[in-house]
């Protein structure tokens, strides 16, 4: 009898660690954690910040993040919910993405201030973490890294958007500033971007701004790559990605997510006058360089959809499902469940010669307000989605 009680309370423990949280971050300075299983209220934290909550983002299974627009990110542990571990300090406007390497163990952070943040997380004390600034761009909207963390991406509310090959988050980058791969706007080849080496490199995302310097400075760089005859670390491509409907005019690029396997690239983007919306999938493009400057990857749209553009001006957070074969996005007061066919296939084995739309697999419609995000479970068959008013949906197949 011993025995299987011990048996039976391993196994208690091992269904413990694994049960997985859902966590909700709230307008009103609150995070919620559900039990995703039962949708059960397991707890509030109701002053885990002084504004709004952001973005959450786990680091292990028990170590979590969050940040806020009052400028700080949180770190968080499961087991000790009634504190923090750590406030961290660095940014100075609303702070919305959080990433994480667990290689290094390094988090990322950008805000609307323009910076991306490097944290020190082996270095975690009670007064915060070690912490550099690793990149500034104007007009920054979000940021992602790529699953095997070698490239970083973000997304600018002027339609730019910007992709650090090779990726090095421990370089120290204080000292110089980042070889330009390629500088491209698909509406307007007059367009250039400028860097400024006074604080570490500096992309301007408006139009308007241009540099004669800058194309000197990029030959430069480019001849010096040539002769060292590598492509160098954190190199930069500046792309405006192609938007159906958005020839002659601009957009805002408001949501970016990454397939799982680092295959594409999935944005939301709205026009400036705020009339159109559309979804958009974009496909990674390797291949050997034609020289050592040249850009190891450029993006081709493959899929879009228009959206109904419903709850003009608010941002909406789509995803991929953990296997990439689907995409979940906000639709008036639901979500779309969408596939690059109609049998859910993977990305590559249904990639077009022409960008095709995104077919509609299935529609959900359970709030009362404009839903703002959705997000599969990494773990269980489950999305959730949240609207303005602040209700929380489960979705679960019936088998």
């Amino acid at each position: 009898m011993r025995r299987k009680n011990s048996k039976r309370s391993q196994e208690r423990e091992r269904r413990k660690k694994k049960r997985s949280v859902l966590t909700v971050a709230c307008e009103q300075t609150e995070v919620l954690l559900f039990d995703p299983i039962s949708s059960k209220h397991i707890k509030t934290l109701s002053e885990a910040h002084e504004d709004c909550v952001n973005n959450i983002r786990f680091l292990d299974n028990r170590l979590f993040a969050t940040c806020s627009d009052d400028t700080t990110i949180a770190l968080w542990d499961l087991r000790k919910l009634n504190s923090k571990v750590c406030t961290l300090h660095g940014h100075t406007s609303w702070v919305k993405n959080i990433e994480y390497d667990t290689n290094t163990r390094l988090l990322v952070t950008s805000g609307f201030d323009g910076n991306v943040i490097i944290w020190d997380t082996n270095r975690c004390t009670e007064d915060g973490c070690p912490h550099k600034k690793f990149f500034h761009t104007r007009f920054l909207m979000r940021m992602r890294l790529t699953p095997d963390c070698s490239k970083m991406l973000i997304s600018t509310s002027s339609g730019y958007l910007l992709i650090l090959h090779d990726l090095d988050l421990t370089k120290s980058l204080e000292v110089g500033s980042y070889p330009i791969l390629r500088a491209r706007r698909t509406t307007s080849s007059s367009d250039l971007t400028t860097l400024s080496s006074s604080s570490g490199p500096r992309v301007s995302g408006s139009p308007s701004h241009h540099s004669d310097s800058n194309s000197s400075s990029e030959k430069h760089m480019s001849r010096a790559s040539q002769r060292e005859g590598i492509s160098p670390r954190n190199s930069l491509e500046v792309l405006t990605p192609e938007v159906p409907g958005e020839r002659d005019r601009g957009n805002c690029i408001t949501s970016l997510q990454l397939h799982p396997k680092g295959w594409a690239t999935l944005l939301r983007c709205s026009s400036n006058t705020d009339d159109q919306e559309w979804t958009c999938v974009y496909e990674f493009q390797e291949g050997a360089p034609v020289r050592p400057v040249s850009p190891r990857c450029s993006l081709r749209l493959t899929h879009y959809i228009e959206e109904a553009n419903v709850g003009r001006g608010y941002i909406k957070e789509l995803c991929f499902s953990p296997d990439g074969r689907m995409i979940s996005s906000p639709h008036g007061y639901g979500i779309r469940l969408l596939g690059f066919d109609k049998q859910c296939s993977e990305l590559i084995d249904c990639l077009p010669k022409e960008a095709s739309p995104l077919r509609v697999i299935r529609s959900l419609y359970s709030h009362n307000d404009v839903v703002l995000t959705t997000k599969f479970s990494p773990t269980h068959c489950q999305i959730a989605s949240g609207c303005l008013s602040g209700r929380v949906s489960l979705y679960q197949p019936k088998f």
